[in-house]
Order: C-alpha cells, then structure tokens, then sequence
C-alpha cells in the first residue's frame, strides 16, 4: 500500500527533533532504523503528519566508556553495539544479543533507542537493558531526566515517553568483579523476534548468589523484571532445585501473552525452561 501524505524533516541536531515534536503534539513520529514506522505506514496503520529523520543527530549516537557507568546514545546500531569491542569486554551480552537480533540488514540500520522507544513486547534489547539495570536518559523541551528501565516499559508498544521527548541515551552501571551476564531466546521461526527472551546477570560470593537480575521478554505485555526469582536466590547456591523453583517462581505469577503460535500456556512454559538454562550457564 501506500502510505497517506506527510511532511519530512531531517533534523539537524537534538533540539531541532525536541521542538518539532513540541510544536507538532500528536502529529509528529521520529524516524531512526524505521524497521517498525516504515511498514506500519505502508499498511496506513500509522499516519503521522509529520516524519521527523533524527538518524543524522550525531549528539546522541555512539558509547562512552567511564569509571562508573557505560553511557550508549540512542541512535546506537546493533550492528555497532556487536562490533564494539571496549563495550564487549565490560559487557559480553551485548554481542550474546545482537547476534541473534533479526537479520544483518536490521543490524545495521536499526537502533536500540529506536527499539527500546517502540516497545515491541518480543524486542530483545529490553530484556537486556532490565537486567543490566541501565537507566534511560531522555530529552524534552522541558530538559533531561533519567528513568530506570524497570519504569520506562508501561504497556505493549507503551513507554513513560511524553509526546515532545525523545530516548536519548541508556546508562549501565558497570558490573562488579565477578558479574555474568547471558542472553537466551526462543526465536519465532518467520518473525525472528522472541518467543520468549531471557537476559540474567549473576554475582557470587563464596558459592552463593550475591546479587542476581532477570529481565524477560516476549512473554507479557511489555518487558518485566524476574523479582520474585531475583529475591528466592539471593543467599542461596544455585544449585538445580534452587534453579528450578526460582524458574516456576516466575512463569506461574507471569501473565502470558498468547497467540495462535504460542498459547500462554506455553509461553509459561518456555519462561520456566529458558530462565532455568540461563542461571544454570551462570552457576559454573
């Protein structure tokens, strides 16, 4: 199909985008990877006024590397977030999850601003950024603020996003000694999107887990955080029946999305089993 008539502006720098955005409230959509946007509005399921190109704002791309946090602009791709080697070596899961994120063209136009913005309840990086604990800076016409990724993600394709702001950049505490991370997915065989995904972070101590975190996708409505596992492990040796109940702590309190692919059911299911193979790789 063919997409109804709008406006196009390619903004030059960030706060170009923001007052764009203020003075177009509802009528505007930014454009970044367009993996999402561009389909949508071929099928006329979008039919913004106006389309704002952020992908030329230089201000909010690229990773920085500092003593206390990992700072990656907004319009990172996934093909830069895998290649990046000083990223890599802090934070493995990284290249773990942009390798089996969609295809190389995806990679290498689509950005994790773009993908965490959008919301998409089966996206990977949402998983991820939930169990690294990162925070999401944004920028509006009122200024900057950070939320935790844990209050970013509302509802399916809903974030604290206001109208006039955008997702500039994703802050990461960097990990203490010892920290793991790994990233497990379930892949829909056309979509390639997750089924369900599973990002886990470990710390031990002395044989039992010091700090552990679980982000999930694909299972709900939006991305979660594993709490209830997070808090039965906390003290405990991930032996397999602590594995085990932690894993069933989460899939039976999840409220499953199904579809004439995977039924809750068994959505439930593949939470229980991915969660447990991915704390059970993070034991050894």
């Amino acid at each position: 199909m063919i997409p109804t008539a709008f406006d196009y502006i390619r903004a030059s720098s960030l706060a170009q985008a923001i007052e764009l955005l203020r003075d177009n409230p509802g009528g505007a959509k930014l454009l970044a990877g367009g993996h999402t946007l561009l389909p949508a509005l071929k099928l006329r399921l979008a039919s913004p006024e106006l389309l704002i190109d952020i992908r030329g704002i230089t201000e909010i791309k690229g990773i920085e590397i500092g003593e206390t946090h990992v700072k990656i602009g907004g319009l990172t791709t996934h093909a830069e977030l895998f290649a990046s080697e000083p990223l890599n070596q802090i934070f493995p899961v990284f290249r773990e999850a942009a390798s089996v994120l969609a295809d190389p063209q995806v990679r290498n136009r689509g950005t994790i601003g773009g993908s965490l913005a959008n919301a998409d309840p089966a996206a990977d990086w949402p998983a991820v950024v939930l169990a690294l604990r990162a925070e999401i800076e944004i920028a509006g016409a009122a200024g900057r603020r950070t939320l935790p990724a844990e209050d970013f993600f509302v509802d399916i394709f809903t974030t604290a996003l206001e109208p006039d702001e955008v997702l500039a950049a994703i802050r990461i505490p960097r990990p203490t000694r010892g920290t793991r991370y790994t990233y497990r997915k379930i892949r829909h065989p056309a979509s390639g999107f997750a089924v369900v995904g599973v990002a886990v972070g470990v710390q031990m101590q002395g044989g039992t887990v010091d700090d552990v975190s679980i982000g999930i996708t694909g299972a709900a409505n939006h991305a979660f955080v594993g709490k209830a596992a997070s808090d039965f492990l906390i003290g405990k040796a991930l032996s397999q029946d602590n594995i085990g109940e932690a894993a069933m702590m989460v899939s039976e309190i999840t409220e499953c999305l199904s579809d004439r692919y995977a039924p809750a059911e068994y959505r439930a299911d593949l939470i229980r089993i991915e969660l447990g193979r991915a704390l059970l790789a993070l034991s050894s």
